[in-house]
């Protein structure tokens, strides 16, 4: 599980801060009776004027009827949008002596989003959300929470498929994210922050975006719809509750710039994952660059677009096609190509085998040459394994007498007899947070002098548990039987 990128602030959440709600007040006037000055004082009765009541406006405008398409697409998708809660291991610190000093908790969490992808239970994420993951839950709109099995991920695209033992459940629709149309309003819906179901708009600030060097395959839908970490995962939607991407990441030094995996690219991972565990993308067998006017004076005078082929991989699709490094290729299966970064977009949306025309531009002389696609190399060659849900029994606890030795050397000066040396990964210690080098100060609000003693507290698989580190005192819950 990733939790940052050097460029690029990518989303689980992985804290939870206080939420301010401003309320704005309301100001009510009171009536304010005035005679203007050298008036005439009458004491005639002035029958007072009757105001008809003013009739409610209809909710014609524009302004109402997008907000009221905002509501209905955010009410669309909200029974198919899940948070993700995960478990992840972390470095511990340094040993020293027989100890490893406290560097933080063996297990930390955070929470992402993701969207039913099947009513069989299928679930859509980022793969950044799951990496690394010892334990997922999935917890539904209606409160319902299952420990999700992990199917299988595409980092290429930062994709990724859980599956949870339910059925009946409401599967997102997939918009055709090749039809957007930038400025078209989008609606965003996940847990940023770990707030559940917070719904969010914008507009579709730009699509086929990449070069942001943040994964290998980039082709992103960009948004100003608000996304923030916890929203990784979640989807992005048009105004009909339509799936337009996946929402994946921003940019840090930014306000309000966003980006998702288009649906058509996502869709089609997530098909495969489920089917084979694995994705397999069309290849070419190429390296290209952009082609900037100066070296379109020397390649393709005549040309304003293109990409520039600077490398032949042997034995690929392009070299048994007989392409060479200069051709320009202006076209793929009849349609024309931009660039570069378009040429990948078109191919991607190919299936390995395909059968394929590429125009390209030779010395400045147009030639076709038909080639076949073959598989991407770097797939995954089987399905991820899932990552067992870790232990409910077995504590996973190796305990010391804390002598006057080992206080020196931890440094602990406060009460508590017992002190942790070793804790099993993924056990039921280490998914309550403790580390070596803490000490066990009252297990269910009683002290704690002997191995027996902790037996005894945990008879019922349960404890809460006093923990001493350093100069701080913490509370956690110990579950398992020792």
């Amino acid at each position: 599980m990733k939790s940052s990128r050097s460029l690029l602030l990518v989303a689980p959440a992985l804290v939870a801060g206080t939420v301010g709600v401003v309320v704005p007040a309301l100001f009510s006037p009171s009536s304010v009776s005035a005679t203007p000055a050298g008036a005439l004082q009458t004491t005639a009765t002035v029958a007072p004027q009757v105001v008809p009541p003013v009739a409610p406006v209809a909710p014609t405008s524009p302004e109402a009827s997008l907000s009221t398409a905002v509501s209905q697409a955010a009410e669309a998708i909200s029974p198919s949008v899940v948070q993700i809660r995960v478990e992840a291991r972390q470095s511990r610190g340094e040993m020293m002596g027989p100890f490893m000093v406290p560097g933080g908790s063996g297990i930390v969490e955070g929470s992402g989003s993701g969207f039913v992808y099947r009513s069989d239970g299928y679930v859509v994420t980022n793969n950044h959300v799951v990496e690394g993951a010892v334990r997922i839950e999935v917890r539904l709109t209606d409160g319902r929470r299952y420990v999700a099995r992990l199917i299988g991920t595409d980092p290429a695209i930062d994709l990724a498929v859980l599956k949870i033992e339910a059925t009946g459940l409401v599967a997102a629709r997939f918009a055709t994210s090749d039809a957007a149309r930038v400025g078209q309003w989008v609606v965003a819906v996940g847990a940023p922050f770990g707030l559940e179901h917070t719904v969010t708009a914008g507009v579709l600030s730009a699509t086929g975006r990449g070069n942001l060097g943040a994964n290998e395959i980039e082709d992103y839908l960009q948004t100003d719809a608000s996304i923030n970490p916890g929203n990784s995962g979640g989807p992005l939607v048009d105004l009909s509750g339509a799936v337009l991407g996946v929402n994946t990441m921003i940019i840090g030094r930014a306000n309000s710039i966003g980006f998702a995996i288009p649906s058509d690219l996502a869709r089609n991972a997530a098909e495969q994952l489920v089917t084979t565990g694995r994705v397999r993308r069309a290849w070419l067998g190429v390296s290209f660059q952009e082609m900037t006017p100066e070296l379109a004076s020397f390649f393709a005078p005549n040309e304003h677009r293109g990409a520039l082929v600077n490398g032949i991989t042997p034995e690929g699709p392009a070299a048994r096609a007989g392409m060479q490094a200069g051709d320009v290729i202006l076209g793929l299966g009849g349609q024309p190509v931009a660039d570069g970064h378009d040429l990948l977009r078109k191919l991607l949306r190919r299936p390995v085998g395909d059968r394929v025309e590429i125009a390209i531009l030779r010395g400045g002389t147009p030639r076709t040459l038909t080639l076949v696609t073959s598989e991407r190399p770097g797939a995954a060659a089987a399905p991820v394994a899932a990552a067992p849900p870790p232990p409910r029994t077995g504590i996973g606890l190796t305990i010391d007498t804390l002598d006057p030795y080992l206080r020196q050397r931890l440094r602990y000066t406060g009460p508590g007899s017992l002190v942790v040396r070793e804790v099993a990964p993924g056990s039921a210690a280490d998914r309550a947070g403790l580390t070596p080098g803490d000490v066990l100060v009252e297990l269910d609000r009683t002290a704690v002098r002997t191995v027996d003693d902790v037996r005894a507290q945990l008879r019922d698989g349960r404890a809460l548990v006093d923990v001493g580190r350093g100069e701080n005192r913490f509370y956690t819950v110990l579950e398992g039987t020792p």
